[in-house]
């Protein structure tokens, strides 16, 4: 199995973001991408470096406004006497469906969902690379290898179609998914993240080409918070192409696996010809979000549950999973699950 990825991933990293009220270090950090490449390498993947795929396949799935506003944003925000090392907002539009304003401040408030997306010096290359990344992974599934991973930093699943949030900017599987579609007539996205994949909904909420499933931390106390509950099921003709397998806080693999088997159960009976994982570790209980609480061994367990229930062409999208002492091995025995079967 390859495992695509670029060091320019590693431009990327705004020091701080704002939680709970306070300034905090930012675990989205540079560091990730070093240690799951060696999860990846330890799992016997062979490094494979993307290209450029242009704009194209990323305004497939997200407005040129909002492209326009990532690309320039700290350039026009530094501009401002005092302004903050990072592009953060600080007002946000009661509504949307009103005039575009000019002002990059306002524009912030406009395009980011909250503060644990800001924009720093860098992180424009990064997240395209993040992208192309998926779109060079989805190509090796195109062309026939049976999985690919792609190592995509910064995470996007939680990136809407023209907003940022959760350290996410551009949504890496959903990119991928509508890459896929030019060869497959259905995708389904598997979404194993902690945390529930609200960009990656909204981007198909009412289409009926791509089924959108979420394994995740009941939302009710829990980050997105206003997304990720079981009755979202679906909108239109996308109507039953979603479904959200919230789980108590705490839960660990027994519990997930449970969920998992309705997944999968779901994602058989849509027939997809390709499968996208939107593979979160940071479900891990060591993880230092510590919502749920799978082990080391759960991970390796899922894989394969998925491998052999689907046995589908998979791209593999890196997500969530912050620094600990296992997140490397996590990874590893992720893909050895999958590799395995």
């Amino acid at each position: 199995m390859k495992v695509v990825y670029h060091h320019d991933q590693k431009l990327h990293y705004p020091e701080r973001f704002l939680v709970n009220g306070r300034f905090q270090p930012n675990p989205e950090m540079p560091e990730r991408l070093d240690r799951l490449l060696e999860g990846a390498l330890a799992a016997g993947c062979t490094p494979e470096t993307p290209s450029s795929h242009g704009m194209n396949p990323i305004q497939a799935v997200h407005s040129l406004a909002y492209l326009q506003f990532l690309e320039h944003a700290f350039e026009r925000w530094k501009r401002i006497e005092e302004a903050a090392d990072a592009v953060t907002p600080n007002v946000h539009p009661h509504r949307r469906q009103v005039g575009y304003p000019a002002s990059v401040v306002a524009q912030a408030g406009y395009h980011m969902a909250d503060a644990a997306a800001p924009l720093a010096d860098g992180s424009w290359d990064s997240i395209c690379w993040s992208a192309w990344t998926a779109v060079h992974a989805a190509g090796l599934v195109m062309a026939g290898e049976a999985g690919a991973y792609a190592l995509c930093r910064p995470p996007g699943h939680h990136a809407f179609p023209d907003i940022a949030g959760g350290f996410c900017y551009l949504n890496n599987s959903a990119i991928g998914a509508q890459a896929l579609r030019q060869a497959f007539d259905r995708v389904a996205i598997l979404d194993v993240d902690l945390h529930h994949g609200n960009g990656t909904q909204s981007v198909f909420y009412s289409r009926n080409d791509v089924l959108t499933v979420s394994i995740h931390a009941d939302p009710l106390r829990f980050y997105p918070f206003f997304w990720g509950y079981a009755n979202e099921q679906g909108e239109g003709e996308g109507k039953g192409c979603n479904l959200n397998l919230p789980l108590p806080r705490g839960s660990g693999d027994q519990e997930f696996q449970q969920a998992l088997a309705l997944g999968l159960d779901r994602i058989q009976a849509f027939s997809p010809g390709a499968l996208v994982i939107a593979l979160g570790l940071d479900a891990f209980a060591g993880d230092p979000f510590g919502g749920l609480s799978l082990s080391t061994r759960g991970f390796r367990d899922m894989a394969a549950m998925i491998k052999r229930r689907l046995n589908l062409p998979t791209l593999m999208v890196q997500e969530g999973g912050y620094l600990c002492d296992e997140l490397g091995e996590n990874l590893s025995q992720f893909l050895h699950g999958f590799q395995d079967g």
